[in-house]
């Protein structure tokens, strides 16, 4: 009976009710995504803050039209594009994505690991591989209803972030004024800082994601797409769908924002400058910061892993499945969905040996960004095509405006995977 009161009190908490929108902001700022601002915070102290209220405009648009896509047609990413699009362009986008999210989710597991190594004081590979136990029973056992709801309670772990600044002086003056007026020499160092920020921040799987999220829910609740749907309920999920995607790219830049200032006004100031590992870096804040911002900063490490790694696994799964037409939910059994469930064990279980590997986490952290960087500007353009297709979306094409965004967040994705490969 206990039982049954706790959790109806957590299905009727407000945070249950959010969207996919925050689910998909939180998984942005993963493992592999915080060592990429402790970097910048690190290398260049509060120079590099201005990224993230440049880049949240751009990620939410995207992420906007993608959750329009999913909602509007009742399909995933994957399936439209199939539909719309030559199957060598499916195929290359899809076949890349899982690639890139096998070594993705081999960063993260590898963060993850040390990290609670350094917390426990037991062997990093135990810890790694009782990650993957968790994040596989999490999403393999338990119905998707259930599940999304402790990945809702999860992301509460970016308030970590927030709460290291409260361990520390913040000179707010002056940070917001290298937040409008950055100072740093333009060069190879400082470009690679921003590539690398701005490809963590604006990310393919992300993209698949949000828009199978929607279909989910939209399966969950009993909805049909909203093509098939009243005026009144497509304002109203649309509406839905615009506060809860920026408000959820909102509050995952915002965190992002955060790692990147506490870790300026701590490792920077102190002259480290070289961050290659997220315990690197929540164990070079101890003798700064103390012992409470080190331990916030683990935890905040810990629980954003418990979302990334399942968000990245699944948005692979999702559409490995639509190129194939496998029943694919996470709301299914693993008996009723075997090929989906199949994918997503094989992406985390391949990144686990990656760990016993000669493969470094952080050359597999490379790699996934160099593929990344080669997907994200194609299917970029792929999302901003099919926005705009009333032959996909109907009467429900994005507006000038989101489009507008969109294209410059292409753009801007371009230059960055130009100079990659270049600089």
């Amino acid at each position: 009976m206990k039982i049954a009161n706790w959790w109806r009190r957590i299905r009727q908490h407000p945070l249950a009710k959010v969207g996919p929108g925050f689910v998909t902001g939180v998984a942005d700022d993963d493992p592999s995504g915080i060592v990429t601002y402790s970097q910048a915070g690190a290398q260049f102290g509060l120079n590099m803050l201005w990224t993230m209220p440049l880049a949240y405009p751009l990620m939410s648009a995207v992420q906007v039209l993608c959750a329009r896509i999913g909602r509007v047609t009742g399909q995933g990413l994957a399936a439209n594009i199939k539909v719309s699009f030559p199957p060598i362009v499916l195929l290359l986008l899809v076949g890349l994505l899982f690639v890139a999210n096998i070594l993705n989710i081999a960063a993260d597991l590898a963060a993850m690991g040390e990290v609670a190594s350094l917390v426990t004081g037991l062997n990093w590979h135990l810890m790694t591989a009782l990650f993957v136990f968790i994040t596989l029973i999490l999403q393999i056992l338990l119905p998707y209803h259930r599940y999304v709801y402790f990945l809702k309670w999860l992301t509460l772990s970016l308030l970590a972030y927030a709460a290291v600044l409260l361990t520390i002086h913040v000179p707010w003056g002056q940070v917001i004024w290298r937040t409008m007026v950055p100072s740093f020499e333009i060069n190879a160092n400082a470009a690679a800082v921003v590539v690398g920020v701005f490809g963590t921040t604006i990310s393919p799987y992300l993209f698949f994601w949000q828009a199978s999220q929607e279909v989910e829910d939209m399966k969950l609740h009993h909805q049909k797409s909203l093509l098939n749907e009243s005026e009144a309920v497509v304002q109203s999920e649309l509406t839905r769908i615009k506060w809860d995607t920026w408000g959820g790219m909102f509050y995952s830049n915002l965190a992002a924002y955060f790692i990147i200032l506490a870790t300026a006004l701590t490792l920077h100031v102190a002259g480290i400058t070289d961050i290659t590992t997220a315990a690197q870096a929540a164990s070079a804040l101890k003798p700064l910061a103390g012992d409470f911002a080190y331990w916030l900063f683990a935890a905040g490490i810990l629980g954003v892993g418990l979302i990334g790694v399942p968000v990245l696994a699944g948005s692979a799964a999702y559409a490995v499945s639509e190129v194939f037409n496998w029943r694919s939910s996470l709301e299914d059994t693993a008996q009723q969905s075997k090929k989906f469930y199949a994918v997503i064990a094989i992406s985390v279980l391949f990144a686990l040996v990656i760990q016993y590997s000669p493969i470094s986490p952080m050359k597999a952290l490379f790699w996934s960004a160099v593929i990344n960087g080669v997907v994200a500007v194609p299917l970029m353009v792929v999302i901003l095509l099919l926005s705009a297709k009333p032959a996909v979306m109907g009467a429900f094409t994005a507006s000038r405006t989101i489009l507008f965004l969109g294209w410059v967040a292409t753009g801007i994705m371009g230059l960055a995977a130009v100079w990659m490969f270049i600089g």
